[in-house]
């Protein structure tokens, strides 16, 4: 038999693997103070994942923001088929919106925002009126 083989087969623990010395000479075992270590990680983990928290929700607001102006903008009233690339307007007429190519200088209703169409069927906001907040607007809507 290899000795090699028969030493790492042995029953008992071997030596360098115990919690305590396994002889009078050998030098006392101390563990380790890791609670700065410990604290440091911790810190660091935490800002790292409150910034990834951050970026999250940020992240859904936008995805969310997109969806309701879709919405908004699919239900809005118009009477052509929107060309894929092209800018449109939104305008809030009486208690209707309605979706036109007249622009916002040119037409004297209440001027929501411009939009593009994308090849996903999307829309993408171009430019929003300055007193118009989707998130207000749907929560007038939805309560």
């Amino acid at each position: 038999m290899d000795p090699i083989d028969t030493a790492l087969q042995a029953p008992e623990p071997r030596s360098n693997y115990l919690p305590y010395p396994p002889s009078r000479l050998a030098p006392k075992i101390v563990p380790q103070d890791l609670t700065t270590f410990k604290s440091r990680g911790v810190s660091r983990v935490e800002r790292v994942l409150q910034q990834e928290m951050v970026e999250i929700q940020e992240r859904y607001l936008e995805v969310i923001d997109a969806f309701n102006w879709n919405k908004l903008i699919y239900e809005a009233q118009f009477g052509f088929e929107p060309v894929i690339g092209d800018i449109y307007h939104l305008y809030e007429v009486g208690t209707k919106c309605h979706l036109s190519l007249i622009e916002p200088d040119k037409w004297h209703q209440r001027w929501i925002g411009s939009f593009r169409l994308n090849a996903d069927g999307r829309w993408q906001v171009e430019k929003t009126a300055p007193d118009f907040n989707i998130r207000d607007w749907v929560r007038t809507r939805v309560a």
